[in-house]
């Protein structure tokens, strides 16, 4: 049953294409030496190397499927100092000579670095960790594909969610942090796109006490409380990407309202907590590897490898152009246990999947929800639509 499963998650392909001819690609993951965050409790698990766990499990099982194909896959890891300049590395400068294939987990900062390179001109380049919406738009590039989820697609799959259930009234309170407006401001167009409305936006200024100490839990209720006293609304939307705060909001509002955003009701690439289209099979073979459960940042490394070990497949080929074709082919679609085909927009480079709602332990939804209809496909109600997309990177 596991194989069955297994052969049924790695293979989208026709018949002809298991006869393709004999193709050896080596597929650069580049990522940064960082402190492990510290978690908000005690009770979740520090996830070690995260992202390249996930690019490992793909590599994993594009030899898998290779073995029918006559395909072999390498993947060097480049990991760079927790310090210094992504330009100073050699070892960076030695993997990209030439036309490669780039993996990168990296931030937003170290992202435009190697994009800036001059060598990187002539590569595909996977970001798997960045979801920053004007990559997808103005700063989008011709070499430049998303694994990872925009801000947009997150919004919006919560907006359709929230609309669907009746919940149109929205109470927005907004972290710090540039990430955490950059959110807001997603969440904002969402609810004009979808007709929802911001009954009320307000920025988070608390400082909250030690969450470990009685007088953190106090504070918090004490803080939280006059803050919410609002006028009436459906549903409190947080923006909290650093994970500051948002998790005090739910059962201390002034009014008992359910909590959505970035805690509580989370719209998120992958969850512990999926466990439908065949999900428990690849959840359980990443756990056996890493020895913790995949995250959302685990998952776009995985799916990264996996689209480019489907375009090589499917172009027989290790030559980087005509790998870019056949990732933006109009056939183009990898298996990703969402219950949908996986596949990139060509104006923007984006890829168009399935947006898991889930709680901690609950998967409540996915979007695209029912009724929210498109004339090509219903994936493309999340994030930028072609007519309405900033990005010139078409073709």
């Amino acid at each position: 049953m596991k194989a069955m499963l297994l052969a049924a998650g790695l293979a989208l392909l026709p018949l002809a294409q298991a006869v393709a001819a004999p193709v050896e690609l080596e597929i650069t993951h580049v990522t940064r030496s960082e402190e492990p965050p510290i978690p908000f409790s005690f009770l979740e698990p520090v996830p070690e190397e995260e992202g390249r766990q996930g690019a490992r499990l793909g590599l994993a099982d594009d030899n898998a499927s290779g073995r029918f194909t006559g395909q072999t896959y390498a993947l060097r890891e480049i990991t760079l100092p927790a310090e210094g300049a992504l330009a100073d590395s050699s070892e960076l400068a030695a993997a990209l000579a030439g036309p490669r294939l780039v993996v990168a987990d990296l931030s937003r900062a170290d992202l435009d670095a190697l994009l800036a390179l001059p060598a990187s001109a002539d590569d595909i380049v996977i970001n798997a960790r960045v979801t920053d919406d004007d990559l997808r738009r103005e700063a989008c590039r011709t070499n430049l594909f998303h694994t990872a989820l925009s801000r947009a697609m997150r919004a919006d799959a919560l907006a359709q969610y929230l609309v669907a259930m009746g919940w149109r009234q929205w109470f927005l309170v907004v972290g710090p942090s540039g990430d955490d407006r950059a959110f807001a401001a997603a969440v904002r167009a969402s609810a004009a796109r979808f007709g929802a409305r911001i009954a009320e936006d307000k920025p988070w200024t608390y400082e909250v006490g030690n969450r470990r100490t009685d007088s953190g839990v106090t504070n918090a209720r004490e803080e939280i409380r006059p803050l919410t006293r609002v006028g009436d609304y459906d549903v409190l939307i947080v923006a909290d990407e650093a994970d500051d705060f948002g998790e005090y909001l739910p059962y201390r509002t002034a009014l008992p309202r359910p909590v959505a955003g970035t805690h509580g009701l989370v719209p998120t690439g992958w969850s512990r907590a999926n466990e439908q289209w065949g999900a428990t099979q690849l959840q359980r073979r990443f756990e056996k590897q890493a020895g913790r459960p995949m995250t959302a940042r685990d998952y776009a490394n995985w799916l990264a490898l996996r689209a480019l070990g489907e375009a090589a497949t499917r172009a027989a080929s290790a030559d980087v152009p005509a790998l870019r074709a056949a990732l933006l082919a109009p056939d183009f679609g990898v298996a990703g246990f969402k219950g949908a085909p996986l596949s990139f927009r060509r104006w923007d480079r984006q890829m168009r999947q399935p947006v898991l709602l889930t709680t901690v332990r609950s998967l409540v939804s996915v979007a695209p929800e029912d009724g929210f209809l498109h004339r090509v496909t219903p994936l493309d109600t999340l994030g930028d639509d072609e007519p309405e997309s900033p990005c010139k990177a078409r073709g």
